[in-house]
């Protein structure tokens, strides 16, 4: 019987774990773009150094490109370790909803006080990312066809 309620409290604890796991993914997902228009600002910086180099690029212009990119890379490298956190706290939810319950621990305020932390950092990791999106927006220069 003893043996029994350890399973049946197991699988409650999985139960209760999915939520978060599911919010991880979500989490990875954005990480997963964030890393994407990194890599693009990187590449295009590099792009741009390379022109001003060979004479291709007006200095001045390379000057003032390169320095909207590394805005640019400054908030979404800031949205980046944001979501980094908000899935480790996320994930150290789940460890303590297993120890808290092996252990007959209880958890719950530490497993608040942790998911409130993660989606205060989740939501400014947002605001980060929609300011990089935003610079890039403001960049753009499109020429009217006449």
């Amino acid at each position: 019987m003893l043996q029994e309620t350890h399973i049946i409290t197991a699988a409650h604890v999985i139960q209760l774990a999915v939520a978060p796991v599911f919010l991880i993914t979500g989490i990875s997902g954005m990480l997963s773009v964030m890393t994407s228009r990194l890599g693009r600002i990187v590449d295009r910086g590099r792009v741009v150094e390379a022109s001003a180099a060979d004479g291709s690029m007006d200095a001045k212009c390379a000057e003032d490109e390169l320095r909207h990119l590394s805005r640019r890379g400054r908030f979404i490298t800031v949205s980046i370790g944001l979501c980094t956190l908000t899935a480790l706290l996320v994930s150290a939810i789940i460890a303590m909803l297993f120890i808290g319950s092996f252990l007959s621990f209880d958890v719950s305020l530490f497993v608040a006080l942790f998911f409130v932390v993660a989606m205060l950092a989740f939501i400014v990791a947002l605001l980060f990312f929609l300011r990089e999106v935003f610079i890039a927006i403001g960049g753009l220069e499109f020429r009217q066809r006449g």
